[in-house]
């Protein structure tokens, strides 16, 4: 439901004989953290992390209580946001009844025959750019380039699938070091993830800054690979919260968020944009302390309860979505 409603908001701006409904069309940009819970936002009531980026987002936009994810794991919840689509629809479902994701030696990923938002967004005009972890296959046919976006830059899975020196158990280290991509080529291997997400942020702001520039519309879809775990922190943002390391990892993807958040400000398309907040899904339990919180739900990760699937959700419009607002 949470994808559907996304796609929806994407697709607002076109009227129904596909045409746009305004003059000047609206850029979009899509957020995705990596297993945050409804409970590891501020504004969302934790007592020991900070985000006041989300939190002023928030505050200029519109808060979901009740924003649900399309899967209670990774690909096939990323599957349902890109396309709108129940995951088993996809084949992305995973393996078991239980569900499941694409691994580092995985085959398969998400069908060419599937139709993303970037696909159709592409076929209006839009420059489309995908950051971040992907998880929907690392195989050529199957990266975002393949699947509507122009440039991909970050990680094919998960950051816990592969060897860095933030994951040097023996086995770990029996797995193929951790690989970043650019397109379709490996650019860095292992990523080095104490300069990841800095990076990420340099290439979305200069996406913005050179679609602005141009006048062309824009769209960026931004999977964070915080905070999963290791928890990777880069040295600024070391011991920084009360909640440890994944205190830590949240605060710097909040810091991050501020940033790309300032480049649509700086770049005077701020006002024209559409910015998503979501979670894949809820927070990793077992992994105790180096996971995070479902806040008042039950459960979490790899489970169909609320804690599951009911995940952070932010949407920020100025003039279109009222500021403030709370949607229960």
């Amino acid at each position: 439901r949470a994808a559907l409603a996304a796609l929806g908001l994407l697709l607002h701006a076109w009227d129904a004989r596909g045409h746009p409904a305004t003059a000047k069309r609206p850029n979009f940009v899509v957020m995705f953290a990596d297993d945050m819970g409804f409970g590891d936002m501020s504004c969302n009531g934790h007592p020991t992390i900070s985000t006041p980026s989300l939190d002023r987002m928030a505050a200029e936009g519109m808060r979901f209580t009740q924003w649900y994810s399309g899967f209670h794991v990774c690909s096939p919840s990323r599957a349902s946001m890109l396309t709108g689509r129940l995951p088993v629809r996809s084949g992305c479902a995973g393996r078991s009844w239980t569900g499941g994701v694409f691994a580092n030696i995985a085959k398969g990923g998400l069908p060419s025959n599937e139709t993303t938002f970037a696909n159709i967004l592409r076929d209006q005009g839009y420059a489309t750019l995908a950051v971040g972890k992907w998880h929907l296959g690392h195989q050529p046919q199957f990266l975002p380039t393949s699947h509507g976006f122009d440039e991909y830059l970050g990680i094919p899975y998960s950051v816990d699938m592969g060897h860095s020196a933030w994951e040097s158990s023996l086995r770990h280290k029996l797995q193929v070091a951790l690989p970043l991509m650019h397109n379709t080529t490996v650019i860095e291997q292992p990523v080095d993830l104490n300069t990841l997400e800095p990076r990420y942020v340099q290439k979305v702001s200069d996406f913005v800054r050179a679609n602005a520039q141009a006048a062309k519309p824009f769209m960026v879809y931004l999977a964070w690979s915080h905070v999963h775990v290791p928890d990777f922190v880069a040295p600024p943002f070391c011991n920084r919260s009360l909640r440890g390391r994944f205190g830590d990892a949240v605060e710097e993807m909040d810091s991050h968020i501020g940033e790309v958040m300032s480049v649509l400000k700086e770049s005077g398309v701020d006002d024209n944009t559409l910015v998503f907040f979501t979670s894949d899904n809820g927070p990793w339990l077992i992994q105790r302390l180096a996971g995070g919180s479902s806040g008042p739900f039950f459960e979490g990760k790899s489970t169909t309860w609320e804690g599951g699937v009911r995940v952070p959700g932010i949407v920020r419009w100025p003039g279109k979505v009222a500021a403030g607002a709370v949607s229960k």
